[in-house]
């Protein structure tokens, strides 16, 4: 067992993709048999302790196969009303599959717009996280019904590395009609090789990488971009066949199925990376000795009492630098109130932050998953 392995064995929390020729059978409708085996799979997942997100495209393939389609249109309000016509049952099918086992699902509709805006992205976020904090599968699509050409993802691969990115997923799983990544075209190369196991940015993949199929917008080089997204929050990928017999439960048990890309860093060190190299600071906070303490010597969160001093224009999930009373850095990290909140609140105990702003967001201003040391 490689390390890679291993890892994927052990970790938590997935999220896991499935593409449109899988799920309607390259074009035959609903594989309702296919799609009570996925969800069998994952249900044994969750029983297992994994944490689990699926982000499952098929809406628009579906809804040509109701509406008798046989090519998929180019024009976006044609694709819109294919969408809007094969959700249902989508849903429906997924829906239908879990509560035979006594789970809940919850459909989450997404677009390029939704986790580009800083404030609808941590909504977002925060309601995929307390879905799985309840323990209810949450089935995640782009929004095709409302989506424009200027906002599409372009396809549910970019879509499950952002969700990854979102809900800080240890792996991002992608089921497609092939047994991983090739060194080449399969279909057209006898010669070409499956990749067990590659770094996510290794530029030679994109080489490898093939086209799309006539359902699904995505290809092998949507999955390697996917990868690389992923990456950034530390989380490795697997590009597996969803016709492979308990692919899923075979990925967990760490057997050699489909192609592993691994990220450069672990988890929370890719994630506090991205934080301290990325984001420009849009506001800074004074914090007495005893935060300094607490989040140079504990490892603590930053609370609000500890901060005597509030400046710059930053809005919730933004970067703020913190600096200890003689000016100097000694952090960063994502606020999880805007300025006016923030100012409000300074000085307080967490438990009075309801009282003040009439809500209860977080109890620290920065938490410490969201902060790096200077």
């Amino acid at each position: 067992m490689t390390a890679g392995r291993k890892s994927l064995a052990q970790s938590g929390r997935w999220v896991v993709k499935i593409g449109s020729a899988l799920l309607t059978n390259d074009g035959q409708g609903l594989d309702q048999i296919a799609i009570a085996g996925w969800v069998d799979q994952l249900v044994e997942l969750t029983r297992r302790g994994v944490e689990v997100v699926l982000v499952s495209s098929g809406s628009v393939a579906e809804g040509m196969t109701r509406l008798g389609w046989s090519e998929r249109p180019s024009e976006v309000y044609r694709l819109q009303a294919a969408a809007a016509v094969g959700q249902m049952g989508l849903v429906q099918a997924y829906e239908t599959n879990f509560r035979r086992h006594g789970l809940h699902t919850a459909q989450v509709l997404l677009t390029h717009d939704d986790m580009s805006n800083r404030k609808r992205y941590l909504n977002a976020r925060s309601t995929l996280r307390t879905l799985i904090e309840l323990g209810v599968v949450a089935v995640v699509n782009e929004n095709d019904t409302v989506v424009t050409s200027e906002i599409r993802f372009g396809d549910n691969d970019t879509l499950g590395a952002l969700v990854a990115n979102a809900v800080e997923a240890d792996v991002l799983i992608l089921l497609t009609d092939q047994h991983g990544l090739y060194t080449a075209d399969p279909r057209s190369n006898s010669d070409a090789e499956l990749i067990s196991e590659a770094m996510a940015g290794d530029k030679r993949l994109t080489a490898m990488a093939g086209g799309g199929g006539k359902l699904g917008r995505g290809g092998m080089a949507t999955k390697v971009r996917a990868a690389k997204l992923a990456a950034r929050s530390g989380a490795l990928t697997a590009i597996a066949s969803g016709r492979e017999p308990d692919v899923l439960l075979k990925l967990h048990a760490a057997e050699q199925v489909g192609t592993l890309l691994l990220p450069e860093c672990e988890p929370m060190a890719a994630r506090k990376q991205w934080i301290a190299g990325h984001l420009q600071a849009r506001g800074s906070l004074v914090l007495d000795a005893g935060a300094v303490a607490a989040l140079t010597e504990r490892g603590k969160s930053l609370l609000p009492a500890g901060v005597r001093s509030v400046s710059g224009d930053f809005s919730r999930g933004e970067m703020v630098m913190m600096l200890d009373e003689c000016g100097r850095v000694v952090a960063r990290g994502l606020a999880n109130y805007g300025v006016e909140d923030a100012q409000r609140i300074i000085g307080r105990p967490s438990r009075d932050i309801e009282g003040v702003l009439g809500f209860m967001g977080e109890a620290e201003l920065v938490h410490r998953d969201n902060l790096v040391l200077a």
